[in-house]
Formats: C-alpha cells, sequence, structure tokens
C-alpha cells in the first residue's frame, strides 16, 4: 500500500459499524477494496469511539487500521455523530453509490435490508429519483430472522436454506411474529416448512413496497441478502431479475469510499 492514498468508509449501522478500506487501482482510475471489517456497533463506540466536541473522534490505532488520507461516513437514523477528521454523507446516497460501484448498473431498484430498517431505492440513469424507508419496525429486517432463528435453534445460514411449502405466517410485528411462530412449531408443522415460513414472510412485506418502483432488476442489499431462501423467493414472487453484490452488507461503507474518490 505504499504510496497508495487509502480512502476509508464508515457505515454506522444499527447492529453493527461496516468499514471498507479501499485504494487506486494500479491500473487505471478504478478504486480497489484494500480490506472490510465488521463490528457490533455498541462496542465500537464503547471500545474505539470518544466524543471529540460535537463529532465523535474514533481510534483507527486501536482498530488496526492504518492513518487514512480520506475519511467518509453515513449512518442509521438522525443522531449518529459525524466523525472527526472526515466527511458525513446520507445514507441513500452512500448505498446508492455503493450499488452502482459494486454491479455497474445504473437503472436498478436498490431493496437494502438492514439489521433493524430497510430502504427501497429508485435509481435511474445513476441518481436516486425516489425512494421508500422503514425505520419503526423491524418486521422485514436482520433483527427479524435473527429472532426466529433462535426459536427455531438454527444458525441464519441455515435459515437461509429453506424456501420450499412455507407455512403461513401472518403476523405484520416482529413481536407478535414470534408468537405465531410458536403456534406453528406446537402445532406440529416441520422445520422446513417453519424456516421457509420465516423467509416467505419477509418477502411478502417487501411486495407491496415495491408496487410503486418500476423496473426489472432488484439489487438486494443489507445483511438479509445473504440469506439465499429470501433472495430466491424475492426473485420469483416479484418477477424481477436478482442482482447481488459481492459485498452486500459493505455496500454502504463501499458507498462512502466511492463518494471520497469524486473529491
Amino acid at each position: 500500500m505504499s504510496g497508495q492514498q487509502t480512502i476509508c468508509g464508515i457505515d454506522l449501522g444499527s447492529r453493527s459499524v461496516k468499514i471498507a478500506l479501499m485504494g487506486q487501482k494500479t491500473e487505471g482510475k478504478g478504486l480497489e477494496i484494500l480490506r472490510l471489517e465488521s463490528l457490533d456497533t455498541i462496542r465500537f463506540y464503547r471500545e474505539y469511539g470518544r466524543k471529540q466536541g460535537d463529532k465523535l473522534g474514533v481510534n483507527f490505532k486501536a482498530l488496526g487500521l492504518p492513518v487514512v488520507d480520506y475519511l467518509v461516513s453515513t449512518g442509521y437514523g438522525r443522531n449518529t455523530l459525524e466523525l472527526a477528521g472526515g466527511e458525513a454523507i446520507p445514507e441513500l446516497k452512500a448505498h446508492v453509490l455503493g450499488a452502482i460501484y459494486q454491479t455497474g448498473l445504473k437503472n436498478f431498484t436498490l431493496v437494502d435490508l438492514g439489521g433493524q430498517d430497510s430502504k427501497i431505492i429508485q435509481v435511474q440513469k445513476g441518481r436516486m429519483t425516489d425512494f421508500l424507508t422503514n425505520d419503526k419496525c423491524a418486521a422485514s429486517s436482520g433483527r427479524y430472522l435473527e429472532n426466529m432463528a433462535t426459536i427455531l435453534d438454527l444458525t441464519l445460514k441455515e435459515l437461509g436454506q429453506y424456501s420450499s411449502a412455507p407455512v403461513e405466517l401472518n403476523s405484520t410485528c416482529a413481536v407478535f411474529g414470534e408468537s405465531e411462530l410458536i403456534g406453528k412449531i406446537v402445532e406440529g408443522f416441520p422445520l422446513p416448512e417453519l424456516a421457509a415460513g420465516v423467509n416467505a414472510t419477509i418477502v411478502k412485506r417487501i411486495l407491496p413496497l415495491l408496487r410503486s418502483f418500476p423496473g426489472e432488476v432488484l439489487v438486494f442489499t443489507g445483511g438479509v441478502a445473504y440469506n439465499q431462501a429470501v433472495a430466491k423467493l424475492l426473485e420469483s414472487e416479484s418477477g424481477r431479475r436478482i442482482v447481488i453484490p459481492q459485498e452486500p452488507q459493505f455496500n454502504g461503507a463501499i458507498g462512502c469510499c466511492v463518494k471520497a474518490k469524486h473529491h
């Protein structure tokens, strides 16, 4: 990395903080990913962040990260502190830039399902033209999947393998959804159908939101994008082509690096 300018993008998420280090490609003008890190949000603030005036100072040395030339951050919610020594950009902008960089597409609908929130963004000719966000309910987020996987005694990876013959789950609330799932367990439904039902419920909640977002391609990002069953069901139920970037969970952090490059 000697002589190479290093850009750091940080996405301060609700459940985890994603950090992307990127640098200029040796050939051409593009960026390449040098390193990706993910930390629990509470641990990040507790061990590596300290308030400096009205900004948040990050101890990069303690994180084992090098001194960076440019720092750009984005974050979940309106109360996220701006990082000292860097620039803060809106969350939606970061995710759009990350998706364009990772897929090379300019026309798509971005579906980002994170730890506690969901975002749908229309992108046309490389620009955001419409969006819809939901951070009031965790029912279509990673936290919902984590809770349901715990009830079924499955890992998130195992949960993501089931998409066939889903049991009907109708609750639109994550809390009541847990009670409903327990009820289905008591009724004697087999594990594969219960797990498929959980995955299908995520898709069922997203589909009505997609009606006002035209287009043939969905770019699927966020931690939930690692769930293969949700991706499969979303593609079949929406009738659209699903594109999952190489690093769906780091999309916002990568977008921050792309924004820095523009400067």
